[in-house]
Order: C-alpha cells, then structure tokens, then sequence
C-alpha cells in the first residue's frame, strides 16, 4: 500500500519490480512524458507514478506540469489540497493554465498557488466557501501575466478594480455567480471592468446584476471586446427604444 507524507505533500509509491513493470519501465521517457502528460494531474499523482522508477523519474519533469487541472470527484478535501500543493511545487514556477473548476481548499490553498505560479497565464477556478472574495482577490493580483481567467463563485461583490489594475494582459474573463443576483441592481462591477479592463477581447458575465448604465460603460470603454456574453443578467434591457 502506499504511504502519505504530510510535511512533505508527497505520496510515497511502492514500486514494483514484476515483469510487466519491466516492459513499461524500458519505453524511452519521450513516450513514456507523452502517455504520463495525457492520462491527469490526479491519476499521475495517485497511480501512475507507481509503475516503476523510470515513471516516477519522469512524473517529476517540471515541463510536464506547465499545465494542471485537478479534480476533488474521488478524493477527500485532504488530499485535494496536498494533490494541488504537490503539482504546483513540481510546475517548479513553470506552471501558465491552471483548471481547479470545482476547487475545494481555501484561502491558504489559493495563496499557497499564487506564490509559486507568478508566471500563470490562464486561470480557471470556482470559488466558494471557505475561500472568502479578498481571498481570491489577493491570489489573482499576484498573477500579473494572466491573460485568460475564467471565476464562477457565490459572493454579493467581487472587488475587481485590483484584478484590473495588477493583469495588464488580461483578454479574456469570465465571471459567473451561480446563485442568483440577490434581487437588486448593482453596477460595480461592470462599471470596473469599464474603467480598469479596456484591453479585454472577450467578456462573460453570467448572474450578474449590471443594468444598461454597466453594459453601455463596457461597451464604451471596451473597445477591443469581440465577444460579450450577458446571459442571466435579469436587470439588462436589451430591448431597442422606438
């Protein structure tokens, strides 16, 4: 069985030393990167890296961790966040997309990523308690080269005017609320983006409360938008006046 090391967020394999493992172990690590880099963060972490040594030796490329997506189905909260740590620490500051769509850590988990990932270029990520909106906020502002982001989360207000002022390259954003929009208009927002965000080229904003005031100051400031998606916007009157 294999072992846990806490201090340390790595799992420890036993390697086997049957015949089949001999084979795999005697493929070229060319091929043996191409199959590792296809089959999962979580399954090269959990299973893969047990093969045999040669596997393992190649798990640890930080080439092969440039680009992460994690996944909690299967696995507990626990190990969700020594599996994010451990991917991360092996990206060696090399990591440019990372997907944690259904995020399970927190705040520390977050600031945990930002500081080991400066050079992140795509972000995708769902944000719920325990993570807190200054939270997210604080680990997003370190990621000064990120040009693709992608938020869904349930909190009354994102202060974005930092996101925009720190992610200069930032083109597109996608923001999703997915709860409702509370019941009342607010333009903060969008209003923003507006201000701090004109560079962008792509724009979702799914469940927000913006009304024609927010959507008519991103299109005036937004000149660069190709793409603009308001679905779930209940306040938003796209109806032409006569």
């Amino acid at each position: 069985a294999s072992s846990f090391s806490p201090a340390s967020n790595e799992h420890v394999p036993p390697v086997t030393n049957d015949k089949e493992s001999s084979n795999w172990a005697d493929l070229p690590a060319e091929l043996t990167f191409s199959i590792l880099i296809r089959i999962g963060t979580v399954d090269i972490l959990k299973n893969a890296q047990r093969v045999c040594r040669s596997w393992r030796r190649v798990s640890k490329d930080p080439l092969m961790w440039r680009k992460i997506e994690i996944r909690s189905r299967g696995i507990t909260d626990y190990e969700y966040d020594c599996l994010c740590r451990q991917a991360v620490d092996r990206s060696e500051g090399g990591l440019v997309e990372l997907d944690i769509s259904d995020f399970v850590g927190d705040d520390s988990l977050l600031a945990y990523i930002a500081d080991r990932a400066v050079y992140l270029r795509c972000l995708k990520l769902t944000a719920s308690p325990p993570v807190t909106p200054k939270g997210l906020v604080n680990a997003v502002i370190k990621l000064q080269f990120l040009e693709h982001v992608e938020i869904s989360h349930s909190f009354l207000q994102l202060d974005l005017k930092p996101v925009g002022c720190c992610c200069p390259l930032l083109k597109t954003l996608k923001l999703s609320r997915n709860r409702c929009c509370w019941g009342f208009e607010s333009d903060s927002e969008a209003l923003t983006i507006a201000e701090t965000m004109p560079q962008l080229r792509r724009l979702e904003l799914f469940g927000n409360c913006l009304t024609n005031t927010g959507l008519n100051a991103i299109l005036e400031n937004c000149i660069c938008l190709q793409h603009f998606d308001l679905r779930g916007c209940p306040f938003v009157n796209l109806v032409g006046g006569s």
